[in-house]
Protein backbone atom coordinates (compact mmCIF):
# COMPACT_ATOMS: atom_id res chain seq x y z
CA UNK A 1 0.00 0.00 0.00
CA UNK A 2 1.40 3.17 -1.00
CA UNK A 3 1.35 5.97 1.51
CA UNK A 4 1.76 9.85 1.35
CA UNK A 5 2.20 12.76 3.85
CA UNK A 6 1.67 16.39 3.41
CA UNK A 7 4.54 18.32 5.53
CA UNK A 8 5.08 22.06 5.87
CA UNK A 9 8.48 23.66 6.53
CA UNK A 10 7.92 26.98 8.21
CA UNK A 11 10.14 29.43 10.57
CA UNK A 12 11.29 32.46 10.74
CA UNK A 13 13.19 34.08 7.37
CA UNK A 14 17.09 33.14 6.78
CA UNK A 15 16.77 30.12 9.48
CA UNK A 16 17.58 27.65 6.90
CA UNK A 17 14.03 26.26 5.59
CA UNK A 18 15.43 25.79 1.73
CA UNK A 19 19.02 24.40 2.56
CA UNK A 20 17.18 21.40 4.79
CA UNK A 21 14.80 20.80 1.66
CA UNK A 22 17.36 20.64 -0.48
CA UNK A 23 19.41 18.67 1.78
CA UNK A 24 16.21 15.53 1.74
CA UNK A 25 15.90 15.66 -2.02
CA UNK A 26 19.56 15.60 -2.49
CA UNK A 27 18.87 18.12 -5.66
CA UNK A 28 18.24 21.91 -5.39
CA UNK A 29 14.55 22.76 -5.85
CA UNK A 30 14.56 26.03 -4.00
CA UNK A 31 17.00 28.92 -3.98
CA UNK A 32 18.98 30.15 -0.92
CA UNK A 33 21.02 32.66 0.08
CA UNK A 34 22.47 34.59 3.18
CA UNK A 35 19.89 37.38 2.77
CA UNK A 36 16.50 36.67 4.18
CA UNK A 37 13.05 36.59 2.79
CA UNK A 38 14.81 34.54 -0.24
CA UNK A 39 11.92 32.26 -0.64
CA UNK A 40 8.60 34.30 -1.28
CA UNK A 41 6.16 31.04 -3.11
CA UNK A 42 5.53 28.07 -1.72
CA UNK A 43 7.84 25.34 -3.13
CA UNK A 44 6.96 22.08 -3.18
CA UNK A 45 9.56 19.44 -2.87
CA UNK A 46 8.50 15.50 -3.68
CA UNK A 47 10.62 12.73 -1.63
CA UNK A 48 9.44 9.07 -2.94
CA UNK A 49 11.26 6.68 -1.18
CA UNK A 50 10.29 2.85 -1.45
CA UNK A 51 6.05 3.32 -0.92
CA UNK A 52 6.33 6.38 0.37
CA UNK A 53 6.11 9.54 -1.15
CA UNK A 54 6.36 12.64 1.34
CA UNK A 55 5.64 16.09 0.09
CA UNK A 56 7.31 18.78 1.85
CA UNK A 57 6.37 22.45 1.36
CA UNK A 58 8.98 25.27 2.06
CA UNK A 59 7.37 28.35 2.73
CA UNK A 60 8.36 32.11 3.10
CA UNK A 61 10.18 33.09 6.84
CA UNK A 62 7.50 34.18 8.69
CA UNK A 63 8.29 38.03 9.40
CA UNK A 64 6.76 41.70 9.87
CA UNK A 65 5.64 42.78 6.32
CA UNK A 66 5.81 46.01 4.94
CA UNK A 67 4.35 45.74 1.79
CA UNK A 68 1.60 43.96 -0.18
CA UNK A 69 4.29 40.99 -1.55
CA UNK A 70 5.35 41.14 2.38
CA UNK A 71 1.66 40.28 3.18
CA UNK A 72 1.36 37.88 0.42
CA UNK A 73 4.34 36.07 1.58
CA UNK A 74 3.17 35.36 5.11
CA UNK A 75 -0.61 34.61 4.21
CA UNK A 76 1.25 31.92 2.12
CA UNK A 77 2.84 30.33 5.05
CA UNK A 78 0.44 30.50 7.24
CA UNK A 79 -2.44 29.04 4.56
CA UNK A 80 -0.14 26.40 3.83
CA UNK A 81 -0.27 24.90 7.71
CA UNK A 82 -3.95 24.45 6.69
CA UNK A 83 -3.86 21.66 4.45
CA UNK A 84 -0.86 19.65 6.02
CA UNK A 85 -0.53 16.44 7.81
CA UNK A 86 2.64 18.05 9.61
CA UNK A 87 4.42 20.60 10.26
CA UNK A 88 8.68 20.99 10.85
CA UNK A 89 9.37 24.59 12.43
CA UNK A 90 12.81 25.40 11.80
CA UNK A 91 14.57 27.50 14.10
CA UNK A 92 18.43 28.51 15.46
CA UNK A 93 19.40 28.14 18.72
CA UNK A 94 18.31 30.55 21.02
CA UNK A 95 17.32 30.94 24.90
CA UNK A 96 14.03 31.83 24.92
CA UNK A 97 11.05 31.02 22.06
CA UNK A 98 10.58 34.40 19.98
CA UNK A 99 7.82 36.17 19.28
CA UNK A 100 7.28 34.38 15.47
CA UNK A 101 8.18 31.14 16.57
CA UNK A 102 5.15 31.47 19.46
CA UNK A 103 3.17 32.90 16.32
CA UNK A 104 3.49 29.94 14.54
CA UNK A 105 3.43 26.99 17.63
CA UNK A 106 -0.13 28.62 18.05
CA UNK A 107 -1.03 28.64 14.15
CA UNK A 108 0.58 25.14 14.49
CA UNK A 109 -1.79 24.27 17.57
CA UNK A 110 -4.94 25.65 16.10
CA UNK A 111 -4.57 23.51 12.93
CA UNK A 112 -4.84 20.23 15.27
CA UNK A 113 -1.74 19.43 13.33
CA UNK A 114 1.80 17.69 14.88
CA UNK A 115 5.50 18.89 14.38
CA UNK A 116 8.87 18.30 14.81
CA UNK A 117 11.37 21.03 16.49
CA UNK A 118 14.54 21.20 14.12
CA UNK A 119 17.19 23.52 15.66
CA UNK A 120 19.39 24.67 12.45
CA UNK A 121 23.02 25.82 12.01
CA UNK A 122 24.67 23.82 15.50
CA UNK A 123 27.65 23.96 13.84
CA UNK A 124 27.94 27.42 14.50
CA UNK A 125 27.04 27.14 18.29
CA UNK A 126 28.21 25.70 21.62
CA UNK A 127 26.03 22.61 22.66
CA UNK A 128 25.06 24.36 25.91
CA UNK A 129 22.78 26.48 23.78
CA UNK A 130 21.42 23.96 22.39
CA UNK A 131 20.24 22.51 25.46
CA UNK A 132 18.93 25.82 26.58
CA UNK A 133 16.77 25.65 23.13
CA UNK A 134 15.17 22.69 23.61
CA UNK A 135 14.18 23.04 27.44
CA UNK A 136 12.67 26.75 25.83
CA UNK A 137 10.97 24.68 23.60
CA UNK A 138 9.54 21.90 25.44
CA UNK A 139 7.61 24.71 27.61
CA UNK A 140 6.11 26.08 24.61
CA UNK A 141 5.10 22.83 22.95
CA UNK A 142 4.72 19.10 22.70
CA UNK A 143 6.95 18.64 19.84
CA UNK A 144 6.61 14.69 18.37
CA UNK A 145 10.45 15.06 17.94
CA UNK A 146 13.73 17.90 18.34
CA UNK A 147 16.48 17.54 16.06
CA UNK A 148 19.40 19.47 16.21
CA UNK A 149 20.86 19.97 12.63
CA UNK A 150 23.23 21.45 10.29
CA UNK A 151 21.15 21.60 7.10
CA UNK A 152 24.35 22.93 5.15
CA UNK A 153 26.73 19.89 5.61
CA UNK A 154 23.52 17.44 6.00
CA UNK A 155 24.35 16.49 9.27
CA UNK A 156 20.74 15.27 11.01
CA UNK A 157 18.77 15.57 7.94
CA UNK A 158 17.97 11.50 7.65
CA UNK A 159 17.15 11.81 10.92
CA UNK A 160 14.11 14.52 10.24
CA UNK A 161 13.07 12.00 7.54
CA UNK A 162 12.95 9.32 9.59
CA UNK A 163 10.89 11.47 12.03
CA UNK A 164 8.28 12.41 9.43
CA UNK A 165 7.49 8.12 8.58
CA UNK A 166 4.77 8.57 11.80
CA UNK A 167 3.25 11.58 9.64
CA UNK A 168 2.24 9.23 6.40
CA UNK A 169 -1.22 8.36 5.25
CA UNK A 170 -2.21 5.07 3.55
CA UNK A 171 -3.11 6.76 -0.01
CA UNK A 172 -2.55 6.86 -3.46
CA UNK A 173 0.74 9.07 -4.79
CA UNK A 174 -0.61 12.59 -5.53
CA UNK A 175 2.90 12.49 -7.91
CA UNK A 176 4.74 10.62 -10.09
CA UNK A 177 7.51 8.66 -8.94
CA UNK A 178 10.52 10.07 -10.49
CA UNK A 179 9.00 13.91 -9.60
CA UNK A 180 11.11 15.98 -7.19
CA UNK A 181 9.00 19.50 -7.61
CA UNK A 182 5.73 20.55 -9.08
CA UNK A 183 7.20 23.89 -10.13
CA UNK A 184 7.33 24.80 -14.00
CA UNK A 185 10.52 25.38 -15.40
CA UNK A 186 10.10 29.04 -16.19
CA UNK A 187 9.27 29.58 -12.76
CA UNK A 188 12.73 28.07 -11.60
CA UNK A 189 14.73 29.70 -13.90
CA UNK A 190 13.13 32.37 -12.40
CA UNK A 191 14.27 31.93 -9.33
CA UNK A 192 17.86 30.77 -10.15
CA UNK A 193 18.37 34.26 -12.13
CA UNK A 194 16.75 36.00 -8.67
CA UNK A 195 19.14 33.86 -6.34
CA UNK A 196 22.31 35.53 -8.26
CA UNK A 197 20.63 38.72 -7.89
CA UNK A 198 20.52 38.37 -3.97
CA UNK A 199 24.55 37.02 -3.69
CA UNK A 200 25.81 39.61 -6.08
CA UNK A 201 23.86 42.90 -4.96
CA UNK A 202 23.49 45.08 -2.18
CA UNK A 203 21.75 44.73 0.73
CA UNK A 204 18.78 47.18 -0.49
CA UNK A 205 18.09 46.30 -3.65
CA UNK A 206 17.48 42.47 -3.89
CA UNK A 207 14.03 42.96 -1.79
CA UNK A 208 12.79 45.34 -4.95
CA UNK A 209 13.67 42.89 -7.26
CA UNK A 210 11.47 40.02 -9.75
CA UNK A 211 12.73 37.95 -12.49
CA UNK A 212 10.18 37.75 -15.56
CA UNK A 213 11.16 35.06 -18.40
CA UNK A 214 9.74 36.98 -21.45
CA UNK A 215 10.87 34.07 -24.08
CA UNK A 216 11.69 30.44 -24.32
CA UNK A 217 13.16 28.97 -27.93
CA UNK A 218 14.17 25.87 -27.88
CA UNK A 219 16.44 24.73 -31.37
CA UNK A 220 18.58 22.22 -32.10
CA UNK A 221 19.68 21.21 -28.47
CA UNK A 222 19.53 24.14 -27.26
CA UNK A 223 17.45 26.97 -25.12
CA UNK A 224 17.11 30.70 -25.66
CA UNK A 225 16.09 32.61 -22.67
CA UNK A 226 15.07 36.20 -22.62
CA UNK A 227 14.80 37.34 -19.09
CA UNK A 228 13.82 40.67 -17.56
CA UNK A 229 14.90 41.67 -13.94
CA UNK A 230 12.78 44.22 -12.73
CA UNK A 231 13.66 46.54 -9.79
CA UNK A 232 11.78 50.06 -8.55
CA UNK A 233 14.35 52.93 -8.96
CA UNK A 234 16.14 54.30 -11.61
CA UNK A 235 19.54 54.13 -9.20
CA UNK A 236 19.12 50.56 -8.83
CA UNK A 237 18.85 49.79 -12.55
CA UNK A 238 22.20 51.54 -12.56
CA UNK A 239 24.29 49.36 -9.99
CA UNK A 240 22.38 46.43 -11.34
CA UNK A 241 23.79 46.92 -14.42
CA UNK A 242 26.83 47.93 -13.26
CA UNK A 243 29.76 49.90 -15.03
CA UNK A 244 30.22 48.99 -18.37
CA UNK A 245 27.29 46.07 -17.69
CA UNK A 246 30.12 44.40 -15.70
CA UNK A 247 27.50 42.85 -12.94
CA UNK A 248 24.64 41.86 -15.24
CA UNK A 249 27.28 40.06 -16.99
CA UNK A 250 28.35 38.10 -14.11
CA UNK A 251 24.86 37.57 -12.59
CA UNK A 252 24.29 36.11 -16.10
CA UNK A 253 27.49 34.03 -16.19
CA UNK A 254 26.65 32.39 -13.03
CA UNK A 255 23.09 32.18 -13.52
CA UNK A 256 23.11 30.30 -16.84
CA UNK A 257 25.82 27.51 -15.36
CA UNK A 258 22.73 26.78 -13.03
CA UNK A 259 20.47 26.98 -15.19
CA UNK A 260 21.89 24.47 -18.14
CA UNK A 261 22.78 22.02 -14.78
CA UNK A 262 18.64 21.93 -14.73
CA UNK A 263 18.24 21.92 -17.92
CA UNK A 264 20.97 19.60 -19.53
CA UNK A 265 21.43 21.75 -22.65
CA UNK A 266 22.89 24.73 -24.08
CA UNK A 267 21.37 27.70 -22.42
CA UNK A 268 21.84 31.70 -24.39
CA UNK A 269 20.78 33.73 -21.47
CA UNK A 270 19.60 37.21 -22.11
CA UNK A 271 18.77 39.66 -19.14
CA UNK A 272 17.59 43.12 -19.35
CA UNK A 273 16.44 45.36 -16.77
CA UNK A 274 13.18 47.40 -15.97
CA UNK A 275 12.06 49.60 -13.62
CA UNK A 276 8.92 49.46 -12.21
CA UNK A 277 7.81 51.66 -9.20
CA UNK A 278 6.40 50.00 -6.08
CA UNK A 279 5.63 47.26 -7.83
CA UNK A 280 5.71 44.86 -4.37
CA UNK A 281 2.49 47.23 -3.79
CA UNK A 282 1.09 47.06 -6.79
CA UNK A 283 -1.83 43.97 -7.06
CA UNK A 284 -1.47 43.65 -10.62
CA UNK A 285 2.41 43.58 -10.83
CA UNK A 286 2.34 41.26 -8.08
CA UNK A 287 0.14 38.54 -9.90
CA UNK A 288 2.13 38.99 -13.03
CA UNK A 289 5.13 37.84 -11.55
CA UNK A 290 3.70 35.10 -9.88
CA UNK A 291 2.85 36.39 -6.66
CA UNK A 292 -1.07 35.62 -6.32
CA UNK A 293 -3.24 33.12 -4.57
CA UNK A 294 -4.09 29.92 -5.24
CA UNK A 295 -7.45 29.25 -5.88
Amino acid sequence: MTKTAFIAIVGRPNVGKSTLLNSILGQKVAIVSKKPQTTRNRITGIHTVGENQFVFMDTPGIHKPRTKLGDYMVKTSVDTLGGVDAAILVTEAREAVGDIEGDLIAKIRAAGIPAILVINKIDAVHPENIAKTIAAYAEAYDFRAVIPICAKNGKGVDEVLAECEPFLNESEWFFDEEMITDQPERQMVAEIIREKLLRILEEEIPHGTAVAIEEWKEKRGTVSIRAEIYCEKSSHKGIIIGKNGATIKTIGTYAREDIEKMLGTKVYLDLYVRVKENWRDSDFSLANFGYREEK
